[in-house]
């Protein structure tokens, strides 16, 4: 079940809404909502309007079969949107122009998977002659199948052998 809820022409600066949208990002969505109420951000009042009607969005979509519990904030990001410019006078006949930037929100809520006990164990590729790790990873970890590893005298360096 996906959610997904865009609040468009919001008039704040997207760098303003982000410091908020990174504080909620990938949290369960009772959670989120916590951290938004007790923000002390202007924009966090429209983040979770936002979030509220992602919420709604996938219950209708889904036919209110999800579960709010398993719901967490799958993405957030707000894009810049249009600026609008105004001119102030300034002294000596001079004009000062003002930036009135917007936003647009989005955010995306997802339901969690049901967990059905254990991960999978990891699987180990063995090449063709046998060998379990392959020479890609052999050269990842800095060994090599010829390469032969020479005990030098305690702080004295490597020694080589004749």
């Amino acid at each position: 079940m996906e959610g997904r809820a865009t609040a468009r022409y919001i008039r704040t600066s997207a760098q303003k809404a982000k410091l908020v949208m990174d504080l909620i990002r990938g949290q369960e969505v009772d959670r989120a909502l916590s951290t938004l109420r007790f923000a002390r951000k202007r924009i966090a009042r429209d983040i979770e309007k936002v979030l509220r009607s992602a919420i709604a969005n996938a219950h209708q979509r889904d036919g209110a079969s999800g579960d709010v519990d398993r719901m967490f904030v799958s993405g957030c990001h707000a894009d810049q949107g249009p600026t609008m410019k105004r001119i102030r006078a300034a002294p000596m006949g001079r004009a000062f122009q003002i930036k009135k930037r917007t936003a647009h929100l989005t955010v995306i809520v997802t339901e969690r998977p049901e967990t059905t006990g254990r991960a999978p164990a990891p699987q180990v590729e063995e090449s063709g002659n046998g060998d379990t790790l392959s020479r890609e990873s052999e050269r990842k970890m800095g060994k090599s199948a010829d390469e032969k590893t020479v005990k030098g005298v305690h702080g004295a360096g490597p020694v080589e052998s004749e």
